[in-house]
């Protein structure tokens, strides 16, 4: 645990927090900025800044966790359309609370929120083009 990391404070019980879920491993409670009611997030109890910190178990035990909450969500009064998962994973892709967290989010239309892609989405690469990246991402998983 570390004591600048809000989450760790969350799992420590010393800060607020409305939960949704909690076990040996895992807790799952309401972000105080949702993007609409309902936003959940699930993470680890134990620290992990990146997605590479975790172990492959709770990797999958939050995963579960977000499905039986997405679950959940369907069966409960909160407003849905249809949920997505977001992770972000580092500070290029967005993620500004360096303990691993997956948040699951009630949609509907009309809800205003977006992922913006960048101006190159939309182009396809050419199959030389993608057969090298692939190669590439092979060779890190050997």
């Amino acid at each position: 645990m570390l004591e600048d990391c809000v989450f760790c404070r969350i799992v420590k019980g010393t800060t607020p927090v409305s939960i949704v879920y909690s076990d040996e491993r895992i807790m799952a409670f309401l972000d105080i900025q949702p993007i609409s009611p309902g936003h959940v997030l699930v993470i680890p109890k134990a620290h992990a800044a990146r997605l590479s910190d975790l172990d492959k178990e709770t990797g999958a035990h939050m995963f579960e966790t977000a499905m039986h909450v997405a679950a959940a969500l369907e069966r409960s009064e909160v407003r849905l359309e249809g949920v997505n998962l977001f992770l972000a994973d580092g500070e290029a892709a967005g993620q500004d609370i360096f303990h691993v967290h997956l948040h699951v989010i009630p949609r509907f239309k009309g809800d205003g929120f977006r992922i913006d892609c960048g101006p190159g989405y939309g182009l396809k690469p050419d199959r030389r083009e993608l057969e090298m990246v692939a190669s590439k991402i092979r060779e890190a998983l050997r």
